[in-house]
């Protein structure tokens, strides 16, 4: 099967519209919603189909509160205010479940006993998951809001706690007001950013 090129309403919709938002609407954001999202976004590539990332989407009004409790003071108020915040983990067992995963190979043996090894691929293939998240939440209509100002203690305990699951970052989700966007910044041109040999 080829891929073909998406239309150019797409492409504006998932890059060159698309913004990062930082005020939100109080329109909900029904579970059907997440679980479609989490259904598109667990069909991206990760290494070895590793999938280490682990998502709790923070939605009541006391998760809300208790996350807004680990961020820093520029980031309260944002999750406080949008309809979902989820913090995207990494699963530092995710090679236990490579014997599902990755049947056709002993995947296990390639990270069992291998911490370093372990924790560098949950990071680099969980931060991938959380661009697939971004991606999946933009291809469905919602906005993100994607934030690394937290203290990682205070929410793996309040979250992940009796667990071997760490925070990578957390991304809010909902429709924003587009009030409190920033002009679009300027990027890195190809000859600043790239090179083919």
């Amino acid at each position: 099967m080829t891929n073909q090129p998406i239309a150019e309403h797409g492409l504006d919709a998932l890059f060159r519209n698309a913004r990062t938002q930082y005020d939100w609407s109080d329109e909900p954001l029904p579970a059907e919603k997440l679980h479609a999202l989490y259904d598109l976004l667990k069909m991206g590539p990760t290494a070895a189909n590793s999938t280490p990332a682990r998502f709790i989407f923070c939605t009541s009004p006391e998760a809300r509160q208790k996350l807004a409790d680990c961020v820093s003071e520029g980031n309260h108020d944002k999750v406080l205010q949008a309809p979902c915040t989820v913090i995207i983990g990494m699963d530092l067992e995710f090679h236990e479940q490579l014997p599902k995963l990755f049947p056709h190979a002993d995947a296990r043996s390639w990270f069992a006993g291998k911490p370093d090894h372990i924790r560098e691929t949950a990071f680099r293939n969980s931060s991938l998951q959380g661009a697939w998240l971004i991606m999946a939440a933009r291809a469905l209509g919602l906005d993100t809001g994607p934030m690394s100002g937290f203290d990682q203690a205070k929410v793996d305990a309040a979250f992940w706690a009796g667990t071997k699951v760490e925070t990578n970052f957390i991304c809010s989700l909902g429709v924003g007001t587009g009030q409190k966007v920033f002009p679009r910044l300027p990027r890195l041109s190809f000859e600043d950013a790239c090179r083919i040999e």
